[in-house]
């Protein structure tokens, strides 16, 4: 049974919160983002990546840009120590890189960590140890001097350790468990941390924050991530990084919160694979940065290769509805909102707008190498004329009138709802192309001829009436009046030509093509479509009547 009385302690609010990060609205700048993927990511899976995966994803982790990448904890690990030696030895390290290890505050574990080291362009030297209240007293049972004394004791192991070798190194240090330590403890361990490294203009040091697992809402840490901005010693020159878990579903809030309120840097993986829920997910908080008009300085550009790569490497799939990423977070099923996001992307169109305000999409999918078609515009039993006349406008140059649309959205809603399965847009143009293009039967036009008179136009006109040919002479106010007006005398049929519009589909002068639709109206009211389409408007347009005509005889005779 549930009880709730065990639960809401272990975490401390700062001493004194000033909050001054709730006045704004975005970040001062993008943070630096530090993949954890191959260290945090790869060892919380059920099957490690191998030698070769960890490769690939290594170069997918370059090609979108990360400039600080955590690979391992070599002293751990022979096979992450490998992994680190090939990097360098193969110089597969790009000068403007940084690679990052982990390493606990344990000499001989710090000497092999720099062993692995050896001959590495730019590297980032991340030690810790549990500063937590639980951690203290029921993991290490030690007092606050104590713990203290191995994080100083660590500091100056790796300072050491850094003057006996060569290479250009930096410092992190991380209080693990830092959410659930007073802030007042946390703060005094890291300056004392800080005094043994002495961080300079030339020597900037990391004081990563880590959420090593999410206790309170996401303001909590962010007064905690504030009180740490605003008291650390060497401010100037400490970057403050921040390391969210997700187990209250709430990791990217806690970084966008800590971003506010001071911190510099993110570690985080792509789509949030970590230990327990995750780590923060790193896509996520890129792309909402870059949604507010902020260069994260990653590119997602390809973003269904990225994924790809993602899933083949580490075996885990990207859920349909994950932020930005997922198959499904651009699609409109309901036709409410299919109507809206095609009347957006018209008045884009129209307006020649850059900027992006089309209604329910954040961000313009073609930015992520998505496609209107495939992801955005979905048609199932759900949805409406708006967005299936947008598809067959995008892909095959067809605008319908709007009557037109509405009907064929019930035919596509039919369909879908028959065959319990979503239309793909091949779908809807052959239910389009079935239900109203150039019907020839029972009535067809085999010969046309005009002859313009004084009041209007006469037409002669040869129809193919249920395998009988008829010629009838008609007159009208045009063309197409006059083929309707003959129509009606050879079948004997009455209706109003209520809807008639066209356009081109393609440029290029006599070869231009046009498309025709037609919607007759019976005495009682109802509506009949037909569509056609040719080099000659004239035939298009016939095309079009006979085929609106041939549904209502069709209708008729099955009634």
């Amino acid at each position: 049974m549930m009880d709730v009385s065990k639960y809401g302690v272990g975490y401390f609010p700062p001493p004194e919160s000033t909050y001054d990060w709730v006045k704004k609205d975005r970040p001062d700048k993008a943070p630096t983002f530090c993949s954890v993927d191959l260290r945090d990511g790869n060892q919380s899976l059920v099957i490690p990546m191998s030698m070769e995966e960890k490769l690939r994803f290594y170069e997918l982790l370059l090609k979108v840009g990360f400039k600080e990448i955590e690979v391992g904890f070599p002293a751990a690990s022979e096979t992450e120590y490998e992994f680190l030696r090939k990097l360098i030895d193969d110089g597969r390290i790009p000068k403007d890189v940084t690679v990052q290890v982990l390493t606990q505050c344990r000499e001989h574990i710090i000497r092999k960590t720099f062993e692995a080291l050896r001959g590495v362009p730019n590297a980032i030297v991340h030690f810790y140890n549990s500063v937590s209240v639980a951690q203290r007293e029921q993991v290490f049972k030690k007092s606050k001097a104590e713990i203290m004394e191995i994080a100083v004791e660590g500091a100056r192991l790796v300072k050491k350790m850094a003057s006996e070798y060569e290479g250009n190194f930096r410092f992190e240090y991380s209080p693990e468990s830092f959410t659930g330590a007073e802030p007042e403890f946390s703060l005094e361990v890291c300056n004392a941390v800080l005094d043994v490294l002495e961080p300079s203009a030339e020597n900037n040091v990391i004081i990563n924050l880590p959420v090593t697992v999410e206790m309170s809402l996401p303001h909590v840490y962010a007064g905690q991530v504030e009180y740490m901005h605003k008291h650390l010693k060497y401010r100037e020159h400490v970057t403050i990084s921040i390391h969210p878990h997700n187990d209250r579903g709430t990791g990217v809030a806690c970084a966008e919160l800590a971003l506010l309120a001071g911190a510099d840097r993110i570690e985080g993986t792509l789509f949030g694979n970590g230990e327990r829920t995750g780590n923060v997910d790193v896509v996520t908080l890129a792309m909402n940065l870059y949604s507010h008009g902020m260069d994260p300085g990653l590119d997602f550009s390809d973003m269904p290769s990225i994924v790809e790569t993602y899933e083949k490497c580490t075996g885990m799939h990207v859920h349909p509805r994950s932020p930005y990423a997922g198959a499904l977070v651009f699609a409109a099923f309901s036709g409410s909102h299919q109507d809206a996001i095609a009347k957006g992307m018209k008045w884009r169109e129209e307006k020649g707008l850059h900027t992006w305000s089309v209604p329910y999409i954040p961000v313009d999918p073609a930015d992520i190498s998505r496609t209107y078609d495939a992801d955005v515009i979905r048609v199932n039993s759900q949805s409406g004329k708006g967005g299936i006349g947008f598809l067959l406008e995008q892909n095959y140059g067809y605008s319908l009138p709007k009557g037109m649309r509405e009907h064929l959205s019930y035919l596509c809603k039919h369909v879908s709802d028959q065959e319990h399965k979503e239309l793909k847009v091949a779908d809807v143009l052959r239910i389009f192309e079935e239900h109203y293009f150039e019907h020839t039967t029972p009535a067809a036009i085999t010969a046309l001829h005009f002859k313009q008179q004084e009041h209007g136009v006469e037409a002669e006109v040869t129809f193919r009436l249920y395998g009988e040919e008829k010629t009838v002479h008609a007159t009208g106010n045009g063309s197409l009046d006059a083929i309707s007006d003959a129509l009606k005398t050879v079948t004997g049929k009455d209706y109003k030509l209520s809807v008639y519009s066209e356009h081109s589909m393609q440029e290029g002068g006599s070869k231009s093509i046009a498309a025709a639709y037609i919607g007759i109206e019976t005495e009682g009211g109802a509506m009949f479509w037909g569509a056609g389409k040719h080099t000659d408007i004239i035939k298009a347009s016939s095309y079009a009547l006979l085929s609106a005509f041939n549904n209502m005889v069709k209708e008729r005779e099955e009634a």
